[in-house]
């Protein structure tokens, strides 16, 4: 069914699709965040560079890796829902298609008898 204007204010399936996002970006901000504060500890052992910079510029960095996992994850999620999305409204439509096929189909044999 097509979007008209103005009526994204109670639409559920943007609804969900801001869902999946939303988890996708908590999802992705932890395992990146994970990931960034594992990085950051082997740089801390064994980097005097690392070891000379700010605690500002630690969480800068600590916080890019979580936005950029957050914007992947949020991202792919929101993908693969988009897909689930297409292919369950073609099924349906398949579905609806070969429905009528089959009251087409029996209308004429009747006819037939």
């Amino acid at each position: 069914m097509p979007r008209k204007h103005a009526s994204l204010a109670k639409d559920e399936e943007l609804d969900e699709a801001a869902w999946v996002a939303a988890r996708g970006a908590v999802v992705g901000a932890a395992k990146w965040g994970a990931f960034s504060a594992v990085a950051a500890g082997v740089a801390f052992m064994y980097s005097p560079i690392y070891r000379g910079l700010t605690f500002q510029f630690k969480v800068f960095i600590q916080m890019s890796g979580m936005t950029l996992g957050s914007m992947i994850e949020a991202d792919r999620r929101l993908r693969s829902h988009e897909l689930a999305v297409r292919r369950h409204k073609a099924l349906a439509r398949d579905a609806e298609i070969w429905k009528r096929y089959q009251q087409d189909h029996d209308l004429v044999q009747r006819g037939n008898r």
